[in-house]
């Protein structure tokens, strides 16, 4: 089964929507700012959509980024661990920790690593001003944040720290990778290039004439924001219902993000809408301008054989120079690799960063 181009099935204004946002990447403001000075361990509760694993131990956490936010993680260690390679994990792009990158970092807490699974800046439990807004800058520098608090941690080999970004954060994990040489090693699964999709559209399709449209739009929008005193909501992605949804791609964001199998209410993308000035910071600012600055630090990219997703990893594999590996999973569409056991290479992630970070 094969995806045809979102930007083939959507009228034009539909395309502008889903660019500027990312499609199906959406939030409401949510009052958590977390504050503290240093990293510090905070109540151990449950509330993942994934099971618990009786394996590991967990813990959440939180720690500062280089422009004094407050990040909010939860924390797998093996039981007993000392000294182990860590991973830091986040993404998809609009979820929270409770959600996929925890379940990623969980998984591979069994199998011998300490992960961190943590919420961007602006989303989540974590700090910022506005919240549910995105920054190319800020939020691939959160990755680097969460490397200095695992590379803090007595369990943690800090010569052996990797990444896994999943959806809209694999761009900024490949980001971070390329300026940030203590990580190790780093992969992605179904990667989406967030700068690009914002400015070109689907499949670069976005013409001169509508990118103009949408900077005049939000341009105008921000004289808005700055007379009420606080940016505005962008409209809503994610409907409330499928009642009259055709579109494929938005009726499997809504599998996962509004029913029970990933709902979390803290995630935007389960509960409303980015600001409607969202996608300027990603407009001219592309993420994967020095991705062959990883080499000769390894780059494994995971894609679904259906995801529309697809070509964001494949251009990104012939943009990376070598060590560099494409991984297709065959039978699977992008949000498969959000939370499907049977679909997530796990033995391929284990096998990678276990020689990468030996």
């Amino acid at each position: 089964m094969t995806f045809a181009s979102p930007a083939d099935r959507l009228p034009r204004r539909d395309l502008l929507k889903l660019s500027a946002a990312g499609l199906a990447v959406a939030a409401l403001p949510f009052a958590a700012t977390p504050s503290s000075a240093k990293a510090q361990i905070m109540s151990d509760q449950w509330d993942k959509t994934f099971l618990r694993s009786e394996r590991v131990d967990h813990a959440k956490v939180t720690f500062k980024n280089r422009y004094g936010l407050t990040l909010a993680g939860d924390l797998y260690t093996p039981k007993g661990a000392q000294r182990l390679p860590a991973l830091a994990v986040s993404g998809p792009f609009g979820a929270v920790k409770e959600q996929s990158s925890g379940l990623y970092a969980q998984t591979m807490a069994e199998r011998g690593f300490v992960a961190l699974a943590f919420d961007p800046s602006f989303t989540g439990e974590s700090g910022g001003e506005p919240r549910n807004v995105a920054s190319p800058d800020i939020n691939t520098e959160d990755f680097s944040a969460a490397v200095d608090f695992l590379g803090l941690q007595p369990t943690v080999d800090r010569d052996r720290i990797g990444v896994i970004g999943i959806c809209g954060w694999a761009g900024m994990a490949l980001n971070a990778a390329a300026v940030d040489t203590r990580m190790k090693a780093v992969a992605t699964t179904s990667m989406y290039d967030m700068s690009r999709v914002m400015a070109r559209g689907y499949y670069d399709k976005l013409t001169r004439e509508e990118r103009a449209k949408m900077l005049q739009q939000m341009s105008q929008q921000r004289w808005a924001d700055a007379e009420r005193g606080s940016p505005a909501p962008g409209q809503r992605i994610l409907p409330e219902t499928l009642d009259g949804v055709t579109d494929p791609v938005a009726r499997m964001y809504f599998d996962y993000y509004r029913t029970p199998r990933g709902f979390h209410p803290r995630s935007p993308n389960s509960n409303g809408a980015w600001t409607a000035t969202n996608a300027l910071s990603f407009m001219n600012m592309p993420l994967l301008t020095y991705i062959e600055e990883v080499a000769p630090r390894p780059i494994l990219l995971i894609a679904g054989d259906n995801a529309h997703s697809r070509y964001f990893s494949e251009d990104a594999y012939a943009a990376a120079a070598a060590p560099k590996e494409l991984l297709i999973v065959p039978a699977a569409d992008h949000v498969d690799l959000y939370d499907r056991a049977d679909k997530i290479p796990f033995d391929k992630l284990q096998t990678f960063f276990g020689k990468h970070l030996a």
